[in-house]
């Protein structure tokens, strides 16, 4: 049996949200990717400013300050930024994506540009192309 290659993940907001905060809604085999050493995290400014909005809507309950929780849970677990580019910006209006979400169109368009598998549980960027995922199924 011959070794697989380590996964690049960019974790959609949602998915890194709920790793930190509420693990059970993670499926065992996405679970079980994001805990693998071997695999690269990702993660986009993008999913850092859609928190910051979740927290200010009170549509999540961050612990403290919102901009210190972000920062302590990026301490814990370290993830590489993907860099919102303007070949991302370029890619985010070239996407088959079946909404105008600006949030979904930027992380799926960073996955593309930076060769990323988007790890995600939206029907919605599940259901385009153009992009690897992997799903929270």
């Amino acid at each position: 049996m011959g070794s697989r290659r380590p996964l690049r993940l960019l974790l959609d907001t949602h998915v890194w949200l709920w790793s930190r905060l509420d693990p059970a809604r993670l499926a065992a085999p996405l679970a079980r990717e994001l805990e693998d050493v071997t695999n690269e995290l990702w993660l986009s400014p993008i999913s850092v400013w859609e928190t910051l909005l979740l927290a200010e809507r009170g549509r999540i309950e961050l612990d403290g300050d919102s901009a210190a929780w972000i920062r302590r849970a990026l301490q814990s677990v370290p993830m590489r930024e993907a860099a919102l580019t303007r070949e991302v910006a370029l890619a985010s209006r070239a996407l088959d994506v079946p909404h105008q979400d600006p949030a979904d169109r930027f992380i799926a368009a960073t996955a593309v540009v930076h060769e990323l598998t988007l790890a995600t549980a939206d029907e919605r960027l599940l259901g385009s192309t153009g992009y690897d995922v992997l799903p929270n199924r």
